[in-house]
C-alpha cells in the first residue's frame, strides 16, 4: 500500500512539473513572438550632399575626413579671380548706366518745362521715353552687380549642417562644377533608428510610447520613443511582368512569413560611451504605455501563464525604470 502511494505521488510530480514545464515555455513563447521587440533595427542618418553653386578650380581644402564641423564653417575655396574680374566688370557698367540715366532725366525735365514753341510734344515723349528706358537699364546692371558680387561669395563653399566630414575626395586642383556635390557631411543631429517589426508585434506599438535601443557593440542602451510608424511598403505582386500581366509570387499554404514594417524610434538619450554611426545593427524594445494583456492564452492554466509572463514583463522593464530614474 506504502509503494503504491510513494509509485503515484512520483508520477504525480512528474506530471505536475511537465505541466508546469509546458505552461511556463508556452508563457515564454507567447514572450518572445507577441511583445513589441526586434533584432532586425539600423541606425539611421541623414546626409547633407554639398554642391558648389559657381564652377571653378579648388585652390583650398579646410577640413579633413571625418573632421566635425558646424554650420556656416568653410569647407573649400574656388578660385576667385574670373569672378573679382566679373564683379569689377559690373561695378563700371553700373556707373557708366547711372551716368547715362542721370543725363537722359535732366534732359527730359528740361524739354518738360519748355513750351510748346520751343519742342513739340512729339520731342518730350521721346525724351521722357529715353529716361525711362536708361533707368531701367540702370536697374538690370544693378541686379547684375548684385549676381556677381553674390558669385564671388559663393567661391568660399560652407556647411549647411553640423556634422562629420565623410568619404572625403576632394583635393586641391580638382574642378568644381556648378550644381554637382562633391563632399557629404553626416548630419549630427539628424540620427535615429529605425526598427523593423513583424507585423504581428505592431498592434501594441503606438506614437509616442518610450523605446529602448541596444547596438550590438555596446552594452550601455539608448533611450528614445517612437516618433512614427511606416504606412506602407514595397510589394512584389504590384508590378507587371514584361507582357503587361500581374506578376504574382507563388506561396506556401499553410506556412505565412510575417512582414517587417519600419517603426521609426526619436533618439532621446545617448549614452556617452556610445559613439554612433549610421548602419549599425540594433535591436529594438517598444514598452507600450497601454499595452495588450500579457497572454492571449485562456485554455487550462491561463492563470499561470498570464502571471508568469507579467512577472517576465517586470523583469524585462525594471532595469528601463530604473535608468530612468
Amino acid at each position: 500500500m506504502f509503494r503504491r502511494a510513494r509509485r503515484l505521488l512520483r508520477v504525480i510530480s512528474t506530471v505536475t512539473i511537465l505541466v508546469v514545464a509546458g505552461i511556463v515555455m508556452l508563457a515564454l513563447w507567447e514572450h518572445y513572438t507577441a511583445q513589441p521587440w526586434t533584432r532586425d533595427g539600423e541606425v539611421r542618418v541623414q546626409v547633407a550632399n554639398i554642391a558648389p553653386q559657381v564652377s571653378g578650380q579648388i585652390v583650398s581644402v579646410d577640413v579633413h575626413d571625418n573632421e566635425f564641423v558646424h554650420k556656416g564653417d568653410v569647407l573649400y575655396t574656388i578660385e576667385r579671380f574670373d569672378f573679382e574680374v566679373a564683379l569689377a566688370s559690373a561695378d563700371a557698367t553700373v556707373r557708366q548706366r547711372q551716368v547715362a540715366m542721370t543725363v537722359s532725366q535732366t534732359q527730359a525735365v528740361r524739354r518738360k518745362e519748355l513750351t510748346t514753341l520751343s519742342t513739340s510734344l512729339e520731342e518730350k515723349q521721346q525724351y521722357q521715353g529715353t529716361a525711362e528706358q536708361s533707368s531701367a537699364t540702370y536697374a538690370q546692371a544693378v541686379a547684375q552687380q548684385s549676381q556677381a558680387r553674390i558669385n564671388l561669395q559663393r567661391t568660399t563653399v560652407r556647411s549647411t549642417v553640423n556634422g562629420y566630414v565623410t568619404n572625403l575626395l576632394m583635393r586641391v586642383g580638382n574642378y568644381a562644377t556648378e550644381g554637382t556635390s562633391n563632399i557629404q557631411i553626416i548630419d549630427a543631429d539628424s540620427y535615429w533608428v529605425d526598427g523593423y517589426f513583424e507585423e504581428t508585434k505592431l498592434e501594441p506599438i503606438r506614437v509616442g510610447d518610450p523605446a529602448q535601443v541596444m547596438l550590438m557593440g555596446y552594452r550601455d542602451p539608448i533611450r528614445g520613443h517612437v516618433e512614427s510608424i511606416t504606412r506602407g511598403i514595397a510589394t512584389s505582386n504590384a508590378g507587371a511582368s514584361t507582357q503587361g500581366l500581374p506578376s504574382v509570387d507563388p506561396v506556401y499554404t499553410w506556412v505565412r512569413l510575417a512582414q517587417r514594417i519600419p517603426v521609426r524610434i526619436h533618439i532621446d538619450q545617448v549614452p556617452p560611451t556610445v559613439v554612433l554611426a549610421a548602419g549599425m545593427t540594433a535591436t529594438v524594445t517598444v514598452h507600450p504605455l497601454h499595452p495588450l494583456p500579457a497572454s492571449r492564452y485562456d485554455g487550462p492554466g491561463a492563470g499561470l501563464v498570464a502571471w508568469t509572463s507579467d512577472q517576465m514583463e517586470r523583469q524585462r522593464t525594471a532595469p528601463a525604470t530604473t535608468d530612468a530614474k
